[in-house]
């Protein structure tokens, strides 16, 4: 199955997913603001876990240039509240473990794994401007150096 992919100024669905405290976080909470929506495969992974403690690691600078950053996988609250805890994260990560707003954001489709074709997670950016449309739309990132790659992409210091 192709995922349909979004592009710059669309607007970005709409979504209101629960977090790792069980808390219900939506992207209207974010309205007049700049958010940063990733998502990626599994919580306590090395690619994840790599991806999610540099963007907590850059959140207070993100936070300067206007930024909000939060993390979506289908992993389970409970798991997500356990890799918070242990890679000390402090972004929201929120739980779509039905995959509706993966699928919304073209962030779930068939991809290459291994010279394989298979259907999963495509570790996914996007950048959501103050009016709520998509200012950038990244598909198939790496984790490694992603925030890195984004402030660039984005035109930020680093």
């Amino acid at each position: 199955m192709v995922s349909t992919r979004l592009e710059p100024g669309v607007a970005a669905p709409a979504f209101t997913l629960t977090d790792d405290t069980g808390q219900s976080v939506s992207l209207s909470d974010f309205a007049g603001r700049k958010v940063i929506v990733y998502f990626y495969p599994a919580a306590m992974t090395p690619g994840c876990t790599t991806q999610a403690c540099d963007f907590s690691e850059s959140l207070d600078s993100l936070r300067k240039d206007g930024f909000e950053v939060v993390g979506i996988s289908k992993d389970k609250p409970a798991k997500l509240a356990k890799f918070r805890e242990r890679d000390h994260l402090t972004i929201p990560l929120l739980s779509d473990e039905d995959l509706t707003v993966h699928r919304a954001y073209g962030a779930w489709g068939e991809k290459k794994l291994y010279g394989k074709t298979v259907e999963g997670v495509i570790r996914s950016t996007f950048v959501v401007d103050t009016d709520g449309t998509i200012s950038h739309a990244f598909y198939n990132v790496k984790a490694t150096g992603h925030v890195a790659k984004l402030r660039r992409d984005l035109g930020l210091a680093a």
